[in-house]
């Protein structure tokens, strides 16, 4: 009796796997074909945030000896070849400061505008756009700034994006919404920081 049950299931899973063979080997294969592609992705991440990093050192090297054309070779390469990496938007931030320091507000307002579009993290691309908006004002692109200032962003950002309203309201002549903005800049910035004392030049300046 007990070898009746055993032929029994034997010719039980022989018809199992008969019917559902081939199903069971394809998706082991495309098993072990997705954990392959998995380490070679993570391989693959790992070199290029490696090589990204070797870059942005470079970088950081030709920034302190003022080499400006190294600094946007650099930020250019990383760019280009390593967008993904979070080097790259650094990369951009620096290189669009060094650039605007050398009267390139051109080049510098390229790289913040990449920042923005691109950069994983959303502190790098407020920071971003509060420095786009920035060189907008001083090119008297209001309506461009505006939209800028307008944009969603970290509420720990509130109080610079307030006071930089301020600015751009100030200079439209809009003198009652320029004093709210800064108003609202002074409750959103830390109470002992002293750039708070600079906004309330501002206010004052305004008769605020």
């Amino acid at each position: 009796m007990y070898d009746l049950e055993e032929q029994e299931q034997l010719d039980a899973l022989k018809a199992w796997w008969k019917q559902h063979g081939k199903t069971v080997i394809v998706a082991a294969a495309v098993g072990i074909a997705v954990a392959a592609g998995i380490q070679g992705w993570r391989h693959y991440q790992k070199t290029q945030t490696a090589n990204a990093a070797t870059l942005y050192q470079g970088l950081q090297d030709a920034l302190q000896m003022r080499d400006l054309k190294k600094v946007r070779d650099a930020a250019g390469q990383l760019i280009d070849k390593y967008p993904s990496t979070p080097y790259a938007a650094r990369a951009a931030m620096i290189a669009s400061a060094a650039n605007s320091g050398n009267g390139d507000d051109k080049s510098a307002k390229a790289q913040l505008q990449w920042v923005v579009e691109h950069a994983k993290e959303s502190q790098l691309q407020d920071t971003a756009r509060l420095r786009l908006a920035g060189l907008l004002l001083q090119e008297k692109d209001y309506g461009a700034a505006a939209k800028l200032l307008d944009a969603q962003h970290d509420p720990a950002f509130d109080g610079l994006y307030a006071d930089l309203k301020g600015d751009l309201l100030s200079l439209q002549g809009k003198t009652d919404e320029a004093k709210k903005a800064y108003r609202t800049a002074l409750e959103k910035l830390d109470q002992k920081g002293e750039y708070r004392n600079l906004v309330q030049m501002k206010l004052d300046a305004l008769g605020g």
